[in-house]
């Protein structure tokens, strides 16, 4: 189980548009990296327009977003297109991601667990894993605003 502190496990995937994502590329940026069940689903939903609605404000401090689920990229793309979502959404069609960061549930399910990474690509904050504070979709990027003190 990955703690506050840990080192981002090492990962290579794809956006939904092709773009390789790497971790060692995303070293020197600070991010948000969650992840979701399914794409197109009413709490994914209203989880993934709570970052589209702040979106700007992420941007104006320097901070990408990334999601993560099982999809594959035409759904991806369906998702975003349907939301109007600015920012990628990450490949994981054989759930290698949700395993290396413990969002991997029985049948072959992704966790709704999001991860605070900071520019060195450490782990500042942990969103839904066991210990931590849930994941309250609609207002999910209020809680990291409010965690990072971005809105101040």
């Amino acid at each position: 189980m990955l703690k506050v502190g840990d080192p981002t496990p090492e990962f290579t995937t794809k956006s939904q548009a092709g773009t390789k994502i790497d971790s060692e590329s995303l070293k020197g940026t600070k991010y948000v990296l969650y992840f979701y069940p399914k794409d197109n689903t009413p709490g994914c939903t209203k989880e993934a327009c709570s970052f589209r609605d702040n979106y700007q404000m992420f941007l104006d401090k320097g901070i990408a977003v990334y999601g993560v689920s099982g999809g594959n990229p035409k759904s991806h793309q369906k998702f975003i297109d349907k939301f109007k979502l600015p920012f990628p959404l990450l490949m994981d069609e054989k759930l290698a991601l949700a395993k290396k960061f413990g969002a991997f549930k029985r049948g072959n399910r992704v966790a709704r667990i999001t991860y605070l990474i900071n520019e060195e690509g450490l782990i500042e904050g942990i969103y839904g894993a066991e210990g931590h504070d849930k994941v309250k979709s609609a207002e999910h990027a209020d809680q990291i605003i409010d965690f990072w003190k971005i809105g101040i």
